[in-house]
């Protein structure tokens, strides 16, 4: 795997270095139609990006994401790579980076609607919302996993009411300042 890292554009790179290349390439506002990342848009600043970027996982990998296969334009992850942080990735002996991609607003927006079609061709194709293990556990067991495994589903009315507020119970307990 350390010869594998050697190949990935993002083994030992620096974040301030990545943030200073992806600024001068695109400019802020560009990044920020891209990324939709705030620390692009408000008050925009490397070190604000990087202190941002730092307590951030998920914005950092986002970054990292951008910077692998826009701005270095490397090949997708596939398989095992795909489950791994970007770097992690390891890249093929005699890969290189190419040129980067030439954004636009437009092509941003392209690039969106494109996305945006493609989750709602896959969430078509996997049946309608819901209709996985998820609907299976919560129907099984009485909780909603999504909240986790000890909270309890909320308790809508069923008596013909179309309201889809959920019923209240008023608490007995004296010390219960809520009355829930």
């Amino acid at each position: 795997m350390v010869e594998e890292q050697q190949n990935n554009p993002l083994h030992g790179l620096k974040l301030e270095t990545l943030i200073t290349e992806l600024v001068n390439c695109y400019d802020w506002k560009i990044l920020y139609a891209a990324l939709k990342l705030e620390c692009f848009n408000l008050n925009p600043s490397i070190e604000g990006c990087i202190k941002f970027l730092k307590k951030t996982e998920w914005a950092r990998e986002k970054v990292e994401n951008f910077y692998l296969y826009r701005y270095k334009r490397m090949p997708k992850a596939v398989g095992d790579q795909f489950d791994l942080k970007p770097r992690e990735r390891g890249f093929a002996a005699g890969i290189v980076p190419r040129k980067p991609m030439e954004l636009t607003f437009e092509s941003i927006a392209r690039m969106h609607a494109q996305a945006a079609e493609n989750f709602e061709a896959n969430r078509n194709t996997n049946g309608p919302r819901g209709a996985g293990k998820h609907q299976v556990n919560r129907k099984n067991t009485g909780y909603d996993d999504r909240a986790g495994a000890s909270a309890p589903k909320n308790s809508y009315r069923r008596d013909g009411d179309s309201s889809s507020k959920p019923s209240r119970s008023v608490s007995s307990d004296p010390s219960n300042p809520w009355g829930k």
